[in-house]
């Protein structure tokens, strides 16, 4: 197929897939022919084709490359893909006219077309993500879901030494900044030609909705201010998680905590983090139920979870807002020496809550998941953090998606764990030493019963055992008697 044939079947592609229109086709080549350094456009023909838009974008990238109007380089490469691709996109004042418009007649077609709209135009790698391994998996909680994490290419040595070479700017100020819409890209930040932005207002402040380009999960979307700030939990947290399940009553949404170690990589901007998902945190029974005195109208419960975790329900937001304010601000001042929970280290404070809120059975819910972020010199990393038995499968930190059963593991999983897999089965192996006596541990304990039927399902078992360890590390009432009592006693203060 010729360069000509490639543009053509990408713009027939985006006329299927409805981003533009048959009058915009002339248009569109004319601007794809400039970008990529082509002056003359020979016979293509209007043949259909099964080729993807991922393929056919690759294919004009790597002539750009070849044409020398771009470096082969993966920042300026992405750049390129993300120019052409906004060529088919819509203004933002149409995708958010478009967008509210569905809103007012059902909010889910809303989300429908800005979730097909952010996949279509390849803002969201469907092609890179799909190379992520998935799994769930059984647990006494119910199912966990695994993910080896393959969607993120790693940058090459040259890729590496160009970056070192670019001046550094703070624009955008962050991944998340609003800014980043429709920025171009550069070495070292990703392009976001491409990319829209859905304005909001969550609670008389603006706030922006889009969904993340690497989506972990069903319709995984971001909510961020608009401005530049660091996280945090407050009152204004659960005011703002309640107004948008109210609005969209078909997504959860949720927020990282707001303190290092057990917050999610990105403290510096203000965000939340939602979708169309059912998790198994979810999920889980609710384990008993109690009373606060001073909220008699809110359902409250302890869930049945590794981590600790309070739910409350109501039909009445302001009621949540005020019961849920109050076991913040209890819980960020609570210490108990004998579980090891302590809310200062002089003025550093180390207690916060990781909220989830959805709409479920016409009821508001609020799932409360108390952290804390202490370190000792037996636990560096944290104490209620994955500790060091466990960190050869997952060490980073535990984030609202782990926290509510997603656990997302590190890319080089994909091979360590397949040479742990010839080892069970007997073969030569270059086992990693961090799991050598994990894959003993593995191989006395099937011993006699591991096969070439199995062996991959007993390593994906025992991944997720590790998995379910590093939530119940992260849990600050330990699932035993002395946590049982220890949770009642902060239960008990409460009231």
């Amino acid at each position: 197929m010729n360069i000509c044939q490639v543009i053509q079947q990408l713009v027939q592609c985006a006329v299927r897939r409805q981003l533009i229109d048959r009058e915009d086709e002339v248009y569109a080549r004319n601007q794809i022919m400039y970008l990529v350094g082509l002056d003359d456009f020979g016979p293509a023909g209007r043949e259909t084709t099964d080729r993807d838009m991922p393929d056919l974008l690759d294919e004009l990238v790597d002539f750009a490359c070849g044409q020398k109007i771009i470096e082969d380089l993966f920042d300026e490469k992405e750049i390129l893909a993300a120019r052409i691709m906004d060529i088919f996109m819509p203004k933002p004042s149409e995708v958010n006219r478009s967008f509210w418009e569905k809103f007012r007649q059902e909010p889910q077609r809303a989300t429908d077309y800005f979730y097909a709209l952010s996949q279509n135009s390849n803002y969201i790698q469907t092609r890179r993500i799909a190379k992520n391994i998935n799994y769930k998996a059984a647990t006494e909680y119910g199912e966990l879901d695994i993910t080896i994490n393959l969607s993120k290419p790693e940058k090459n040595p040259r890729d590496i030494a160009k970056a070192k070479t670019v001046k550094s700017t703070n624009y955008p100020r962050c991944l998340l900044c609003v800014e980043n819409e429709g920025y171009a890209g550069r070495i070292g930040h990703p392009a976001r030609s491409n990319h829209r932005l859905i304005r909001m207002e969550l609670e008389g402040e603006p706030w922006y909705f889009q969904y993340s380009p690497y989506v972990y999960y069903n319709e995984h979307c971001i909510v961020l201010s608009r401005e530049h700030r660091d996280m945090k939990i407050d009152r204004q947290t659960w005011t703002r998680l309640l107004a948008f399940v109210e609005r969209m009553p078909h997504y959860f949404l949720g927020s990282n905590a707001d303190l290092p170690i057990v917050g999610g990589s990105i403290l510096s901007h203000d965000h939340y983090q939602g979708g169309r998902y059912e998790f198994a945190m979810a999920r889980a029974a609710e384990e008993y139920s109690f009373r606060l005195e001073h909220f008699a109208a809110i359902e409250c419960a302890v869930v049945k979870w590794p981590l600790s975790v309070i739910r409350l329900k109501s039909s009445h937001a302001g009621q949540l807002i005020d019961a849920a304010d109050h076991i913040l601000s209890s819980w960020r001042q609570y210490s108990d020496p004998d579980v090891d929970i302590y809310a200062y280290t002089g003025e550093t404070p180390h207690n916060t809550i990781t909220p989830i809120a959805r709409k479920r059975n016409g009821l508001l819910e609020l799932d409360l998941v108390l952290r804390n972020n202490r370190t000792s010199e037996e636990h560096p990393l944290g104490i209620f953090h994955p500790h060091l038995d466990v960190q050869h499968i997952k060490k980073e930190n535990i984030g609202l998606i782990e926290v509510m059963g997603l656990a997302v593991l590190p890319a080089r999983l994909k091979t360590e764990l397949q040479e742990v897999e010839e080892y069970l089965l007997g073969r030569r192996a270059a086992v990693a030493d961090y799991h050598q006596s994990w894959a003993e541990e593995l191989k006395e304990q099937y011993a006699g019963q591991i096969n070439a039927a199995n062996a991959a399902e007993i390593v994906k078992k025992a991944t997720t055992a590790k998995f379910l360890r590093v939530l119940e590390d992260a849990g600050v009432f330990k699932r035993n008697e002395q946590g049982a009592n220890a949770f009642k006693r902060f239960i008990q203060s409460l009231n």
